[in-house]
Protein backbone atom coordinates (compact mmCIF):
# COMPACT_ATOMS: atom_id res chain seq x y z
CA UNK A 1 0.00 0.00 0.00
CA UNK A 2 0.56 3.28 -0.60
CA UNK A 3 1.79 6.52 2.23
CA UNK A 4 0.24 8.59 0.61
CA UNK A 5 -2.18 9.32 -1.86
CA UNK A 6 -3.31 12.82 -3.27
CA UNK A 7 -6.43 11.93 -4.01
CA UNK A 8 -7.68 8.43 -3.05
CA UNK A 9 -11.10 6.21 -4.33
CA UNK A 10 -13.58 4.72 -1.51
CA UNK A 11 -12.92 1.25 -0.69
CA UNK A 12 -14.46 -1.73 -1.42
CA UNK A 13 -16.84 -3.64 0.74
CA UNK A 14 -16.12 -6.08 2.94
CA UNK A 15 -15.08 -2.77 5.59
CA UNK A 16 -14.52 -3.61 8.90
CA UNK A 17 -15.06 -0.01 9.62
CA UNK A 18 -16.59 3.13 7.69
CA UNK A 19 -16.98 6.39 8.93
CA UNK A 20 -17.88 9.99 7.74
CA UNK A 21 -16.72 12.61 9.80
CA UNK A 22 -18.89 15.91 9.15
CA UNK A 23 -18.46 19.63 10.85
CA UNK A 24 -21.11 20.12 13.38
CA UNK A 25 -23.87 22.90 12.32
CA UNK A 26 -26.39 23.36 14.78
CA UNK A 27 -28.84 25.47 12.12
CA UNK A 28 -30.68 24.32 9.33
CA UNK A 29 -31.09 26.12 5.98
CA UNK A 30 -34.63 26.69 7.07
CA UNK A 31 -33.60 28.24 10.65
CA UNK A 32 -30.96 30.26 8.50
CA UNK A 33 -34.01 31.35 6.63
CA UNK A 34 -35.85 32.40 9.11
CA UNK A 35 -33.08 34.28 11.37
CA UNK A 36 -31.95 36.18 8.74
CA UNK A 37 -35.84 37.09 7.98
CA UNK A 38 -36.15 38.23 11.40
CA UNK A 39 -32.68 40.13 11.26
CA UNK A 40 -33.41 42.12 8.14
CA UNK A 41 -36.94 43.02 9.96
CA UNK A 42 -35.91 43.87 12.51
CA UNK A 43 -32.82 46.19 11.02
CA UNK A 44 -35.39 47.58 8.36
CA UNK A 45 -38.02 48.68 10.89
CA UNK A 46 -35.32 50.43 12.71
CA UNK A 47 -33.48 52.07 9.73
CA UNK A 48 -37.49 53.15 9.01
CA UNK A 49 -37.62 54.92 12.08
CA UNK A 50 -34.38 56.44 12.24
CA UNK A 51 -35.66 57.77 8.45
CA UNK A 52 -38.21 59.20 9.28
CA UNK A 53 -36.41 61.00 12.06
CA UNK A 54 -34.75 62.71 9.97
CA UNK A 55 -31.50 60.29 10.09
CA UNK A 56 -31.68 58.83 6.73
CA UNK A 57 -28.13 57.33 6.54
CA UNK A 58 -29.08 54.83 8.96
CA UNK A 59 -30.64 52.98 6.56
CA UNK A 60 -27.58 52.05 4.92
CA UNK A 61 -26.13 50.66 7.50
CA UNK A 62 -29.10 48.46 8.74
CA UNK A 63 -29.02 47.01 5.40
CA UNK A 64 -24.84 46.16 5.38
CA UNK A 65 -25.72 44.56 8.63
CA UNK A 66 -28.22 42.46 7.36
CA UNK A 67 -25.76 41.55 4.51
CA UNK A 68 -23.15 41.26 6.97
CA UNK A 69 -25.15 38.43 8.73
CA UNK A 70 -26.10 36.98 5.59
CA UNK A 71 -22.39 36.67 4.28
CA UNK A 72 -20.92 35.27 7.77
CA UNK A 73 -23.46 32.47 7.86
CA UNK A 74 -23.27 31.55 4.42
CA UNK A 75 -19.35 31.41 4.53
CA UNK A 76 -20.30 29.26 7.78
CA UNK A 77 -21.97 27.07 5.32
CA UNK A 78 -19.17 27.01 2.99
CA UNK A 79 -16.88 25.87 5.47
CA UNK A 80 -18.94 22.91 6.37
CA UNK A 81 -18.82 21.19 3.11
CA UNK A 82 -15.59 19.69 4.65
CA UNK A 83 -15.35 15.93 5.71
CA UNK A 84 -13.20 13.26 6.22
CA UNK A 85 -13.68 9.56 5.40
CA UNK A 86 -11.91 6.74 7.73
CA UNK A 87 -12.40 3.16 6.22
CA UNK A 88 -10.87 0.09 7.37
CA UNK A 89 -10.07 -3.29 5.61
CA UNK A 90 -8.23 -5.97 5.59
CA UNK A 91 -5.73 -4.72 3.62
CA UNK A 92 -5.99 -0.72 4.17
CA UNK A 93 -6.92 2.05 6.43
CA UNK A 94 -7.96 4.72 4.23
CA UNK A 95 -8.29 8.26 5.61
CA UNK A 96 -9.54 10.44 3.17
CA UNK A 97 -10.07 14.36 3.89
CA UNK A 98 -12.04 17.10 1.82
CA UNK A 99 -11.76 20.37 2.17
CA UNK A 100 -14.45 23.15 2.18
CA UNK A 101 -13.04 23.54 -1.78
CA UNK A 102 -13.71 20.17 -3.23
CA UNK A 103 -9.66 19.21 -2.60
CA UNK A 104 -9.42 15.87 -1.31
CA UNK A 105 -6.46 14.34 0.50
CA UNK A 106 -5.88 10.55 1.62
CA UNK A 107 -3.41 8.48 3.37
CA UNK A 108 -3.30 5.05 3.17
CA UNK A 109 -1.43 2.97 6.04
CA UNK A 110 -1.36 -0.59 6.83
CA UNK A 111 -3.60 -1.53 9.48
CA UNK A 112 -1.55 -4.54 10.89
CA UNK A 113 1.00 -1.42 12.01
CA UNK A 114 -1.35 0.97 13.13
CA UNK A 115 -1.98 2.06 16.39
CA UNK A 116 -4.53 5.04 17.83
CA UNK A 117 -3.22 7.86 20.46
CA UNK A 118 -5.48 9.85 21.79
CA UNK A 119 -3.75 12.48 23.90
CA UNK A 120 -4.99 14.86 26.67
CA UNK A 121 -4.22 18.95 26.35
CA UNK A 122 -3.99 21.00 29.35
CA UNK A 123 -7.12 23.19 27.82
CA UNK A 124 -9.47 19.46 28.49
CA UNK A 125 -9.72 19.02 24.75
CA UNK A 126 -7.98 16.19 23.20
CA UNK A 127 -6.18 14.83 19.87
CA UNK A 128 -6.33 11.37 18.12
CA UNK A 129 -3.87 10.38 15.97
CA UNK A 130 -3.24 7.19 13.93
CA UNK A 131 1.07 6.27 14.28
CA UNK A 132 2.06 3.79 11.73
CA UNK A 133 5.74 3.65 10.97
CA UNK A 134 6.46 6.88 12.43
CA UNK A 135 4.27 9.16 10.65
CA UNK A 136 1.43 10.54 12.58
CA UNK A 137 -1.87 11.16 11.53
CA UNK A 138 -4.65 13.54 13.28
CA UNK A 139 -8.17 11.88 12.92
CA UNK A 140 -11.53 13.49 13.74
CA UNK A 141 -10.55 16.95 14.89
CA UNK A 142 -13.96 17.76 13.73
CA UNK A 143 -15.68 16.03 16.47
CA UNK A 144 -15.82 17.20 20.17
CA UNK A 145 -13.89 15.63 22.38
CA UNK A 146 -16.51 13.08 24.32
CA UNK A 147 -17.45 12.45 20.57
CA UNK A 148 -13.33 11.78 19.42
CA UNK A 149 -13.29 9.55 22.31
CA UNK A 150 -16.12 7.21 21.11
CA UNK A 151 -14.83 7.40 17.60
CA UNK A 152 -11.05 6.50 19.09
CA UNK A 153 -12.72 3.18 20.84
CA UNK A 154 -14.63 2.20 17.97
CA UNK A 155 -11.82 2.18 15.74
CA UNK A 156 -9.55 1.16 18.26
CA UNK A 157 -11.82 -2.21 18.41
CA UNK A 158 -12.20 -2.45 14.71
CA UNK A 159 -8.50 -2.25 14.28
CA UNK A 160 -7.98 -5.19 16.91
CA UNK A 161 -10.20 -6.88 14.86
CA UNK A 162 -8.68 -7.02 11.80
CA UNK A 163 -4.89 -7.60 13.59
CA UNK A 164 -6.19 -11.00 15.13
CA UNK A 165 -7.36 -12.23 11.87
CA UNK A 166 -10.49 -13.68 10.59
CA UNK A 167 -12.37 -15.43 12.76
CA UNK A 168 -11.75 -19.01 12.92
CA UNK A 169 -14.65 -21.89 11.92
CA UNK A 170 -15.09 -24.74 14.27
CA UNK A 171 -13.78 -27.65 12.14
Amino acid sequence: MSADRRTAEPLLPPLHFDAVILPHRSLSMRGFAILIGVVAAVNFTAGAWFMAKGAWPILGFCGLEVLAVWWAFRANYRAARAHETVQLSDDELLIRRVDAKGRAEAVSLQPYWARLSLSKLPDESTRLHVVSHGREVELAAMLSPAERADFARALDAALRKVKSGPARQPA
